[in-house]
């Protein structure tokens, strides 16, 4: 039987998510013939030791220990601040690494971990976990078999039950950023393009505090794509219905909707129409539940050798180009071109 052992630095709601995904991974996998350990670490140190505890994992006082303890691979889900270090820490330790996204917390901070990580041939692999899930796993299927025809739209939905906290929002660099960043990357991903143009517009009607602190509660871009084709990707922190997550594919021969199962966040207006008719998902985390697990069961295929990096740094990257230039956009009025 194959062993591998994970490190997972940073315990706080992602890092809980992933060790509960890690521990799971051993019903995931067993089929395979691989065993998945976890030791973990994060500088809440009394709260490291609980969650460790919880889920029978090593704790370790510090990443450079937990590095030396011997890992297979890196888990980050720590803080945006801190990713670079942390990524050039595992690569510089000759070990695959899973970072959250984003690489950095922009991306001309992004661009010399990009360098290091090429000089340096290592393998990082940023958590995009919506290339996982299966509705978006299917419609690039039909995308990519040309089932729907030449596409004509395109429209992108992410939209949070309730906003995070304001904190959380004063550093998290816009809602085009930290939210939509997600819609930009799966878009490029199911095409195979690149959105060259962004135009976007904003509001903010929820709570002030939000923009006090720089951002909107609501916002909507109009992407333009490398071959004209034009889509809308649109966000929102107040959505009561339930967290809404939805791509919706037109062609010239036919359409596909992610998102649209019994759980999701709206109500048909028509009457005698039951549809959905189970209970909306609050979170991202039940949204994309079985996505988390299929993106790190993919991350330990990677250490083990038998599958390519499904999101490397540069697509992450790239996906953060278009979210600057909607940011840009955003605050000058203006179409932005994505800088290549």
């Amino acid at each position: 039987m194959k062993e591998v052992t994970l490190g997972l630095v940073g315990v706080g709601r992602i890092g809980v998510m992933h060790a509960r995904n890690i521990n799971a991974l051993n019903e995931v996998l067993n089929p395979e013939g691989t065993l998945v350990r976890l030791k973990l670490t994060d500088v809440a140190q009394e709260h490291a030791r609980s969650v460790a505890a919880d889920f029978g994992a090593e704790f370790l006082p510090s990443v450079g220990e937990l590095i030396a303890s011997g890992i297979d691979g890196l888990v980050i889900a720590t803080g945006t601040a801190t990713h670079p270090d942390l990524i050039k820490a595992g690569v510089d330790a000759g070990i695959p690494v899973f970072c959250e996204k984003p690489v950095a917390v922009n991306v001309a901070q992004s661009l010399p971990v990009l360098e290091y990580i090429r000089e340096k041939d290592g393998t990082v692999q940023i958590g995009h976990q919506r290339r996982f899930d299966a509705g978006y796993l299917e419609a690039k299927r039909a995308y990519d078999a040309g089932e729907l025809g030449w596409i004509h739209s395109l429209r992108a939905v992410t939209c949070d039950m309730t906003p995070p906290p304001v904190e959380f929002l004063a550093t998290s660099g816009g809602l085009f950023r930290d939210c939509s960043v997600h819609d930009f990357d799966i878009l490029r991903w199911l095409t195979g393009r690149e959105i060259v143009e962004v135009y976007a517009k904003g509001s903010n009607n929820g709570d002030p505090a939000i923009g006090e602190v720089g951002d909107v509660d609501t916002a909507l871009a109009l992407v333009t794509f490398d071959d004209g084709t034009v889509g809308t990707v649109s966000a929102s922190r107040y959505n009561g219905a339930g967290h809404d997550v939805r791509l919706e594919l037109q062609g010239s021969e036919g359409s596909v909707l992610v998102g649209m199962d019994h759980q999701m966040a709206v109500r048909s207006a028509e009457l005698g129409i039951a549809f959905p008719a189970g209970e909306a998902h609050k979170t991202f985390a039940e949204r994309f539940h079985q996505a988390y697990s299929s993106e790190m069961a993919a991350f330990v295929e990677v250490i083990l050798g038998v599958r390519k990096n499904p999101c490397t740094p540069e697509d992450a990257v790239a996906a953060s180009r278009v979210a600057d230039a909607a940011q840009e956009s955003l605050e000058t009025g203006v179409p932005v071109k994505v800088p290549r």
